[in-house]
């Protein structure tokens, strides 16, 4: 790490606007408005397990990359300095995810079964302090808007002192309007430097906490409570580092693209780069499969029959070979594919592996919820429109990144100061 090259001067780049690419996110995202409404008359519960699986996805993913921005600050890791700002693209999704999030507020017994069962159920009547409709909201309102606030907080620190690096003559009216909004009350560059690096070491692991306890309990109520009599004290866990995961393979694979739409992008992602993204997207392979074992292994042995109820669905009734394509595509394929370090080279190799992480973490969360519902089995036709609603959170997801690569310099110009880690004073003085 002592070895990472930081260049002392780093170019303002953007990627350039392109209306007939924002256009076709604009009509992806009619397509996943018209997909959803269509399922709607069709069949209610199933077009809302379809909308807030995809949430889940598509949330999960942009705090992800935030949390991992995050913990890379904390640490205060060196080698992602041309990474940094790929880490918090997903922040632009946030306005949106919290848009979405709001008709999830309103959901009732065409989502939640519990509802019904509270009036009949001694065991769902026992979680009543938990499982009832007001705190349901107020928690999936507060919780989520302090999660997003402090990741917007977070970003506006990392770009900030950017602001005052650029030259005004070199940008457009949009690039120029949020340079004027980040900038407001100034204090000169070298002080807001000092602020945000500051700042964002004690946000981050405030950040970190809310990050993990929020994302805990929306799964905890989109998901696990579907299954009212089931619990597990790993599911909160499994589902904030597998978001995390889907934050590093979010970066890597916009790193891959970015360079190939910068010259200075395609220098500054490099082999080092490259090489440690890939490492930790093999790294959280293994882990993912670590906690799905961790959770699978203690009710097998246990067969307590309310505790198997969650995998003997997923292993029967139709589902098993769905949950053979999340076991394929979320363990097998990038471990196999990303073991060694010649894999994890290859930009359009470790591209491939992570946009397999993706699709794999997609279809792990429609398998948290819709084998609940779906007890009759795997339905195609349910999947079709699981799918046409992904291309319209799809559209915007991308919208939302495009717009921030746009908008913001891709590579961070202002980095924070490099301190020597202990075993590298100790080197420097038996030298």
């Amino acid at each position: 790490m002592a070895h990472i090259h930081i260049p002392e001067q780093i170019p303002a780049r953007f990627v350039t606007r392109n209306k007939a690419a924002m256009s076709i996110f604009g009509v992806m995202a009619l397509v996943g408005a018209v997909a959803f409404f269509m399922q709607l008359q069709r069949d209610a519960q199933a077009a809302w397990v379809s909308y807030v699986s995809n949430w889940l996805f598509f949330t999960s993913v942009a705090m992800g990359a935030l949390a991992f921005a995050a913990a890379t600050t904390i640490v205060r890791a060196k080698w992602n300095w041309s990474l940094r700002r790929v880490s918090l693209a997903g922040v632009a999704f946030l306005p949106i995810s919290f848009v979405l999030l709001l008709p999830m507020l309103g959901l009732r017994e065409v989502y939640f079964p519990w509802i019904e069962q509270m009036a009949y159920d001694p065991i769902v009547q026992a979680k009543a302090a938990y499982l009832n409709t007001g705190f349901l909201m107020v928690r999936n309102f507060v919780g989520p808007l302090l999660m997003f606030s402090l990741a917007g907080y977070f970003a506006y620190l990392a770009l900030r002192p950017d602001m005052g690096r650029l030259d005004e003559s070199e940008l457009d009216a949009g690039q120029q309007k949020w340079r004027d909004r980040l900038m407001a009350g100034w204090t000169g560059q070298d002080n807001e430097e000092v602020r945000s690096r500051n700042r964002m070491a004690r946000l981050g692991p405030v950040f970190i906490i809310v990050y993990a306890l929020v994302m805990s309990f929306v799964v905890y109520d989109y998901a696990m409570s579907l299954e009212s009599h089931w619990f597990s004290t790993l599911f909160g866990g499994w589902f904030f580092m597998a978001a995390l995961w889907g934050g590093v393979a979010f970066t890597a694979l916009a790193g891959v693209w970015l360079r190939g739409q910068d010259d200075f992008a395609y220098k500054a992602i490099s082999i080092q780069q490259r090489h440690d993204i890939g490492k930790l997207a093999f790294g959280f392979t293994v882990f993912w499969t670590y906690l799905f074992w961790s959770q699978y292994i203690v009710i097998w042995y246990g067969k307590l029959p309310w505790e198997q109820i969650y995998m003997v669905k997923r292993a029967g009734h139709g589902w098993g070979t769905f949950s053979l394509l999340v076991i394929v595509t979320c363990f097998v394929i990038p471990f196999a594919g990303l073991i060694g370090r010649s894999p994890k080279l290859s930009t359009k190799w470790l591209g491939f592996m992570t946009m397999t992480i993706l699709f794999g973490l997609w279809c792990e969360r429609y398998w948290l919820i819709a084998p609940t519902v779906q007890t009759s089995g795997y339905d195609v036709t349910n999947m079709l429109y699981q799918t046409g609603i992904a291309v319209g959170f799809l559209g915007l997801f991308m919208a939302a990144v495009l717009w921030f690569f746009n908008t913001f310099p891709i590579v961070q110009i202002w980095q924070p100061p490099q301190f020597e880690e202990t075993h590298e004073q100790e080197l420097a003085h038996t030298a």
